[in-house]
């Protein structure tokens, strides 16, 4: 996909991670992007961002454990730029680690039951511009066995959630022209995972700000740049792997 002229929403794009990333990524190509997170002063940071490097770009606030507010951010991307093109469910709660029983309904709604809304209310608009694609953001540790899943079971059920989705969705593709990608990424270096003394696997993460993996939130938006370039049935090889609803 040409993202010339097309119009990109990005959940969970006020923060310093992988939603910043890939929303200027999108825009640098000339894509026009709606910036959605809660924290309203990162997502106009952004557009800053993203207007400073000559791209266009809009914020509106969405919850997405709020049906409501989701409903209202594919309205705003209507409203605003003609259209929707692409979605990408990259919005996540804050990660919990302690408590094995804890905040469970909180992964589940923003990471599973918000991406799902936002499909449903999104694939309408794309259906009205003949096609689009939609990317979720999985993780390896809904996949992992022992060590190698994380110590939050609300979000491993919601990531392993997605990851099914995805391949569920994949009729979409041959009736509406809407393909259907989940990124499976591992631990990205963001502020939030070097905060945290260890990863799920029990190893140091690196703390210099200079370390090389420090860069995987660009890997992460080069990643779903490259999904949207290849066919709906290509997979991304490590280390962000991606499952793809297949033909």
């Amino acid at each position: 996909m040409d993202l010339t002229g097309k119009v990109a929403i990005i959940t969970g794009s006020g923060g310093v991670g992988c939603g910043r990333a890939i929303a200027r990524r999108f825009a640098l190509e000339g894509c026009s992007v709606v910036v959605s997170d809660i924290a309203e002063p990162g997502g106009h940071e952004t557009v800053r961002l993203i207007e400073t490097e000559g791209g266009r770009a809009a914020f509106t606030r969405a919850d997405m454990a709020k049906e409501s507010d989701i409903k209202a951010l594919i309205e705003f991307a209507e409203k605003t730029y003609g259209g929707l093109d692409v979605l990408v469910n990259n919005a996540s709660p804050p990660y919990r680690p302690l408590g094995l029983l804890d905040h469970w309904f909180d992964a589940l709604q923003a990471d599973l039951e918000g991406a799902m809304h936002a499909i449903l209310h999104a694939v309408p608009a794309m259906r009205k511009r003949n096609g689009g694609a939609i990317v979720n953001m999985g993780s390896t540790s809904a996949i992992g066995h022992g060590l190698k899943h994380s110590k939050s079971p609300g979000y491993d059920i919601a990531k392993m959630g997605l990851i099914r989705l995805t391949t569920t969705l994949a009729p979409l593709h041959a009736s509406d022209g809407i393909r259907v990608n989940c990124l499976v990424p591992a631990w990205i270096a963001s502020p939030e995972v070097f905060s945290n003394p260890t990863t799920t696997q029990g190893r140091q993460y690196p703390r210099s700000p200079d370390h090389p993996r420090r860069n995987r939130e660009r890997r992460s938006a080069s990643s779903h740049r490259r999904i949207l370039s290849r066919p709906p049935h290509a997979l991304l090889q490590q280390p962000i792997p991606a499952i793809n609803s297949p033909r």
